[in-house]
C-alpha cells in the first residue's frame, strides 16, 4: 500500500473516532438530561447530569483519544488548531464529522425518548438565553459564560497534554473539568461549550433554540482560540505527531 493510502486510511480511523466520541458525548450527556434527570422522585438532577457528561469525555478519551486527539468539540479542534496542536487537514474534516455525531445521537435519543407515553419535547436538552435559559440568564451573561468556560477547559486540555504534564492522565482532568463546568452553568445556558452538541439538539425542537444556536458556536469558539493562543505563550512548542495505519499482512 502507497503512502496516499496509507494517510487515507488513517483519516478514516480519525473521523470514526471524533464521530464515535461525540456521538456518545451527546447521547450520554443529553440524554442524562432528558431520560434521567427528569424520572419522578429518582432523577439524577444537575449534579448527575453534569457527571454524564464528564463522564462521555473521561471514558472516550481513552477509548479513541490516542486515535484521533480525542476533540468531539468543533470548538476544540479550533483551539487545538490555533495552539499548533491540530493540522490544518484535520480541521474541517473533525467538525463536519463532529456535527454528524450530535445529530446521529440527538436522533436516537429522540427516537427513545418518544417512546414514553405522553412524552413532551420541551427543551430536549437544548441550550439557550433569554427566555430559553433555565434560569433565564441575559444573552450577554450567557455569552460570557460560554466564553470564559471554553476558554478554561481549553487551557486545561492544552495544559495536561503539554510536555511536563503526567503521561497518560489527561482523559481525567479534562473530564473532571466538564463536569465542574456543567455544575457552574447549566443554570444560565443548559452548558454548551460545544457548537456540536448545542446543533444536534436544536435541529430537532426548531424554532427559537435554532436561532439562539449563532451564540452557542461564536462564544464557545472564540473562547477556545483565545485559549489555544494562550497556550503558545505557556507551554513549550509541540510538534504535531501524525497517528499514521500500517496494514499488516498475515504470513502462511
Amino acid at each position: 500500500m502507497g503512502i496516499g493510502g496509507i494517510m487515507d486510511k488513517d483519516m478514516q480511523r480519525r473521523l470514526a473516532a471524533e464521530f464515535l466520541g461525540t456521538f456518545w458525548l451527546v447521547f450520554g450527556g443529553c440524554g442524562a438530561a432528558v431520560l434521567a434527570a427528569t424520572f419522578p422522585q429518582y432523577g439524577i438532577g444537575f449534579l448527575g447530569v453534569a457527571f454524564a457528561f464528564g463522564l462521555t469525555v473521561l471514558t472516550m478519551a481513552y477509548a479513541v483519544g490516542h486515535i484521533s486527539g480525542g476533540h468531539f468539540n468543533p470548538a476544540v479542534t479550533l483551539g487545538l488548531w490555533s495552539a499548533g496542536r491540530c493540522a490544518d487537514k484535520h480541521v474541517i474534516p473533525y467538525i463536519v464529522v463532529q456535527v454528524i455525531g450530535a445529530v446521529v445521537a440527538s436522533g436516537i435519543l429522540y427516537l427513545i425518548a418518544a417512546g414514553k407515553p405522553d412524552w413532551v419535547m420541551g427543551g430536549f436538552a437544548t441550550n439557550g438565553y433569554g427566555a430559553l435559559s433555565p434560569g433565564k440568564y441575559s444573552m450577554l451573561s450567557c455569552f460570557v459564560t460560554e466564553l470564559v468556560l471554553t476558554f478554561v477547559f481549553l487551557m486545561v486540555i492544552i495544559g495536561t497534554t503539554s510536555k511536563g504534564a503526567a503521561t497518560g492522565f489527561a482523559g481525567i482532568p479534562i473530564g473532571l473539568a466538564l463536569t465542574l463546568i456543567h455544575l457552574i452553568s447549566i443554570p444560565v445556558t443548559n452548558t454548551s461549550v460545544n457548537p456540536a452538541r448545542s446543533t444536534g439538539p436544536a435541529l430537532f425542537v426548531g424554532g427559537d433554540a435554532l436561532g439562539q444556536l449563532w451564540l452557542f458556536w461564536v462564544a464557545p469558539i472564540l473562547g477556545a482560540m483565545v485559549a489555544g493562543f494562550v497556550g503558545r505563550i505557556l507551554y513549550e512548542p509541540s510538534s504535531i505527531i501524525e497517528t499514521v495505519v500500517i496494514d499488516e499482512k498475515r504470513v502462511a
